[in-house]
């Protein structure tokens, strides 16, 4: 009787080790293909910034504004390492003190911002940030945060320092993968959903990436994008 538990019990043992290094592997080839396609396309994509960035910029100061069309932004990467944003600039050049002064001066705004993190009506959008926005050119720039490793095309939202401390247990689990150009939480909710959605969503994600959710993201993120659907 003791020999036939054993063997059944080494069967087991060794389909529990033959599941997990399946799993292992194709963790391995899920990462690998995801990591190659971001390269690629990620190349391919900054071919095209620098002439979008000379048609950006005639824009610009045709409707007054000489500033930099590009905004720079310290956000939380993958293992929680801190890495340098880059965007179109879609808002006023003193936006995050502009933000702080409305928030003071306005309570209702200060509970949107609260409970959102965003506001529906942002009053430092530019009028070229309305459209830049609405076509999600804005994020093109990202294109250079995917060409060196710090974001990959599908991910999680690149969040800010200082909301590590309101996105509470969420925390670990989001920075278990690299920030995405877009994801689940930007093609599903996109401008709508709360704070709290947003991180139970992007937890989701974390735990469940693989190749056919990637591949669902950015379809659906392609249709929003040519619908030009609710972007904000």
């Amino acid at each position: 009787m003791m020999n036939e538990l054993d063997r059944t019990a080494s069967l087991v043992l060794r389909d529990e080790v033959d599941f997990t290094l399946r799993k292992k592997q194709k963790t391995l080839i899920y990462f690998f293909i995801k990591n190659t396609f971001d390269f690629i396309f990620a190349y391919i994509g900054c071919l095209f910034l620098l002439p979008i960035s000379i048609i950006l910029k005639i824009a610009f100061m045709l409707s007054g504004d000489f500033h930099s069309i590009f905004y720079t932004q310290n956000r939380i990467g993958k293992d929680g390492k801190i890495f340098k944003l880059y965007k179109f600039r879609s808002m006023v050049v003193d936006a995050d003190e502009r933000l702080e002064a409305l928030l003071k001066k306005d309570k209702k705004l200060a509970q949107e911002y609260k409970i959102n993190k965003k506001l529906a009506n942002d009053p430092r959008i530019t009028k070229v940030g309305k459209f830049i926005r609405k076509t999600s050119i804005d994020e093109l720039p990202q294109l250079v945060n995917i060409l060196f490793g710090d974001m990959s095309f599908v991910g999680n939202r690149p969040y800010l320092p200082k909301e590590k401390k309101d996105m509470g247990s969420y925390y670990k689990d989001i920075i278990l993968t690299r920030p995405g150009l877009t994801g689940f939480w930007q093609c599903s909710l996109r401008s709508r959903g709360t704070f709290k959605e947003r991180l139970k969503m992007e937890k989701f994600y974390s735990q469940n990436q693989g190749l056919k959710f990637d591949i669902s993201i950015l379809v659906r993120t392609f249709k929003m994008i040519f619908n030009f659907d609710d972007a904000k």
